[in-house]
């Protein structure tokens, strides 16, 4: 009988080597370009950034919203009693319930500026320039929100005063009226743009704190073109 002859099986490294090499090409597709064949980072990008704002929007509009979330809970503005007030103000102001109740005041001022803001942030994510899209994917947990956030400078500010202001104008706890009518020389505009200012932060860590969770967790989104590019990325 003759001797058989063995096909020759390539050896366990050279198999490694080989689907290394292949997982890399992808992966070096990525880094050099702005998009694969079939695939938009920048579609991407928008993608990443239209989820996390409406995922962090639902949030914070809700009732409570801004109060119950741990990265956009709004504190206290000196005017109101919080760090750096001083004398009868901060005395009148930091008492237990009349404190919570400001908190709570104040945060639900947020959420009316928050649902003036939501559709701003909407547009300027279809309009974002991306120049290094590649950059974006490949950076940190929060990347695609420092640049939104960076492009939009600070609009959302003039657009929630509006909102803020007449949020705050509703005071109507009784122990609120009675510890600010303790008080004098309350201004109300500028406290209104003092929380506007801190809204916007707010909004921006909550967006940036989406998209870290979604990054860390592409496949939870379902969406095809935010699992190929972030999965990826991860690879």
């Amino acid at each position: 009988m003759p001797n058989r002859i063995e096909p020759t099986r390539p050896s366990l490294l050279s198999r490694r080597a080989l689907v290394a090499g292949t997982a890399l090409v992808p992966l070096l597709t990525l880094a050099g370009c702005a998009s694969v064949p079939g695939i938009s980072l920048t579609e991407a990008i928008r993608r990443l950034l239209t989820l996390s704002a409406q995922r962090a929007f639902a949030t914070l509009m809700a009732e409570n919203g801004f109060y119950d979330s741990a990265v956009a809970r709004i504190d206290l503005p000196p005017e109101l009693g919080g760090p750096g007030a001083s004398g009868l103000l901060a005395r009148a102001l930091r008492t237990g319930p009349v404190k919570d109740r400001l908190v709570r005041q104040v945060n639900r001022a947020a959420e009316r500026g928050a649902e003036r803001a939501a559709p701003i942030v909407a547009d300027a994510i279809t309009t974002l320039s991306i120049a290094d899209a590649a950059a974006i994917i490949g950076g940190g947990s929060g990347a695609a929100t420092a640049l939104l956030e960076q492009a939009m400078g600070r609009r959302l500010v003039g657009a929630m005063l509006p909102d803020i202001d007449g949020g705050l104008r509703l005071f109507d706890s009784a122990v609120v009226t009675e510890a600010l009518r303790l008080v004098s020389g309350i201004d109300l505009p500028r406290l209104a743009r003092d929380v506007s200012d801190r809204a916007h932060d707010a909004i921006y860590r909550a967006i940036a704190q989406e998209e870290g969770a979604i990054r860390a967790d592409p496949a939870a989104t379902r969406d095809p073109l935010l699992m190929a590019v972030f999965g990826l990325s991860k690879a």
